[in-house]
């Protein structure tokens, strides 16, 4: 019998041995669309606003675009996943009133309210994601649910023990000086200021980044995300992998809330309204998508970047601020667009 043996024609032609050519490796990238959007909105405000390019004026556009990119990186993930969550930006609130309150009625070190602040808030994201698991509602109608019962808490809770909608000043108790160096200090070089939210929200997309695309954790999430149905027959576990997702967000939320508080000294119980739109705006001009199962966390870094870049250009160019919102959304219909376009492209050159 003849052993049938390969050509070296045929190796050649193996798809596992073919290299894939730079350009191709980048259009296949989701957050492809974003840094092309972000390069443009850029450009765009350099000339629009003589001020864009002062090093003050990036520096508050990183602040601006680090505070929405805490809660963007968790909430792209979770989108990876195939889920949403509408209640992070009330929960940013939440964690940020439990602080404040404990530390006051306890008058405790604030790292003892800090501390409960992470438990409780970990638990809203645990809540999320078991009803979400037992129930077999969408996610949609069980974080409505939520956000609207932390509104209500919100105000309720704050009102009944402060009796105003804002918490007590909580700036002269033990522990206040240490807890805003982590949460809310900022460092100087120079003439430019970096908030200590720069540096948190760096490691988180580092981070989720590496989870992604180095661990088991991360083919889990985009095989959820792909298909529940599917991924559960060969083995992922969907429920604990959509549970962890929600206390990531959680946790994210915890340290925004904690920013919120070390930032201001006191917390408005009404606050964090809309916010769960916006974050999810960032991941969706990332490369998201609404179906989940394709995204990345550094698309969701440059989709918080170009949302600060377009929230403070406004301001540097003297316009009027309503602009803002039109600009938000246009840029969320145009980076759809250019988002299924890339994946088209990519899809049709693989």
């Amino acid at each position: 019998m003849t052993a049938l043996v390969k050509t070296p024609t045929e190796e050649a032609t193996d798809e596992r041995l073919v290299r894939t050519s730079l350009l191709r490796r980048l259009m296949g990238r989701p957050e492809l669309g974003a840094v092309v959007g972000a390069v443009a909105v850029f450009v765009f405000f350099a000339f629009a606003a003589e001020s864009f390019l002062r090093a003050p004026s990036l520096s508050t556009v990183l602040y601006a675009s680090s505070v929405m990119g805490i809660m963007a990186v968790p909430v792209a993930l979770l989108m990876i996943g195939g889920e949403f969550d509408l209640s992070t930006g009330v929960m940013v609130t939440s964690s940020s009133l439990i602080s404040s309150m404990i530390s006051y009625q306890l008058t405790a070190n604030v790292w003892v309210g800090v501390a409960v602040s992470l438990v409780l808030t970990l638990g809203i994201g645990f809540f999320n994601g078991i009803l979400l698991i037992r129930t077999k509602l969408p996610s949609f109608i069980i974080t409505l649910g939520t956000f609207l019962m932390l509104i209500g808490l919100n105000l309720g809770f704050t009102k009944l023990i402060s009796g105003t909608v804002s918490t007590k000043s909580i700036g002269d108790m033990e522990g206040f000086a240490s807890a805003k160096a982590v949460f809310a200090s900022h460092l100087s070089l120079g003439d430019v200021d970096i908030q200590v939210t720069v540096l948190w929200w760096i490691a988180l997309v580092a981070l989720a980044t590496w989870v992604l695309l180095r661990t088991r954790i991360g083919n889990w999430i985009f095989a959820v995300g792909g298909g529940a149905g599917a991924a559960r027959a060969v083995g992922v576990p969907v429920g604990s992998t959509k549970i962890g997702l929600y206390m990531a967000v959680a946790l994210c939320a915890w340290i925004s809330g904690q920013h919120l508080l070390f930032s201001y000294d006191v917390v408005q119980s009404g606050e964090g309204v809309g916010n769960e739109l916006r974050y999810i705006i960032a991941a969706v001009i990332g490369g998201c998508l609404l179906t989940g199962g394709y995204g990345s966390a550094i698309g969701s870094a440059v989709g918080a970047f170009i949302f600060g870049m377009t929230n403070k250009g406004i301001v540097y160019a003297e316009w009027n601020p309503d602009w803002f919102q039109f600009f938000l959304g246009a840029m969320l219909l145009l980076a759809t667009l250019l988002n299924a376009w890339v994946r088209k492209r990519a899809e049709a050159t693989s």
